[in-house]
């Protein structure tokens, strides 16, 4: 009789997630580039952290099938400007 109760805990601890090894599961909230909020669970900062999108499948190509240029840093503006003499923008 040990040796079957000592096979179940065996087992028993095989399958126990290990502790201290995981990231904390928390909820947050995620805010969509139109404003509209939800709220999830995720390992992202820390609970009650806000996600705000910079783009999301309301504004991204692959879902709207519309090009739209997103300027992160002044990028576009310096491209426009350096060719505008061209007539390119």
């Amino acid at each position: 009789m040990w040796r079957r109760q000592d096979a179940q805990s065996t087992e028993l601890e095989r399958l126990t997630m290990k502790k201290e090894i995981h990231p904390d599961y928390h909820e947050i909230t995620v805010q969509m580039t139109d404003g509209t909020e939800f709220t999830t669970r995720s390992t992202y900062g820390e609970p009650g952290a806000t996600l705000r999108l910079d783009i999301d499948p309301k504004t991204h190509p692959a879902w709207t099938g519309v090009q739209r240029l997103v300027d992160s840093g002044g990028q576009v503006a310096k491209f426009n400007k350096r060719f505008e003499k061209f007539g390119l923008t």
